[in-house]
C-alpha cells in the first residue's frame, strides 16, 4: 500500500498544495487535511486517470449517509486507499 499511499499523497499535494509530510494513513481527508469537495473530486479524477479506474464517490457517500462514524472512517486515508486498492485489484 505504500506505493499507492505515496502516489495519492503526491496527487493531493499537486491539487491541494498540502505538504506530503503532513499526510498519514490516519489523516481524515476532509477534517484533518481540510480538502474541500471540489478538490476531492479533482483528486479522485486524477486517481481514476492514473489507475484506469472509476471511483464511485456518490455511491460511497450514499452508502455512509446517516452513519456518522462510517462517513468519518470512509474519508481517512487508510480506508480511502483500501477502497481504491480494491477497485485497482478488480480491474486486473
Amino acid at each position: 500500500m505504500s506505493d499507492l499511499f505515496n502516489s495519492v499523497a503526491e496527487i493531493i499535494n499537486k491539487i491541494s498544495g498540502i505538504d506530503k509530510s503532513t499526510i498519514s494513513l490516519d489523516s481524515n481527508l476532509m477534517t484533518d487535511l481540510r480538502i474541500d469537495s471540489l478538490d476531492f473530486l479533482d483528486i479522485t479524477y486524477e486517481i481514476d486517470k492514473k489507475y484506469g479506474i472509476n471511483i464511485p464517490v456518490e455511491e460511497w457517500v450514499e452508502e455512509a449517509s446517516g452513519q456518522t462514524e462510517q462517513m468519518q472512517n470512509m474519508f481517512t486515508m487508510r480506508d480511502f486507499l483500501d477502497r481504491v486498492q480494491k477497485l485497482i485489484d478488480e480491474k486486473k
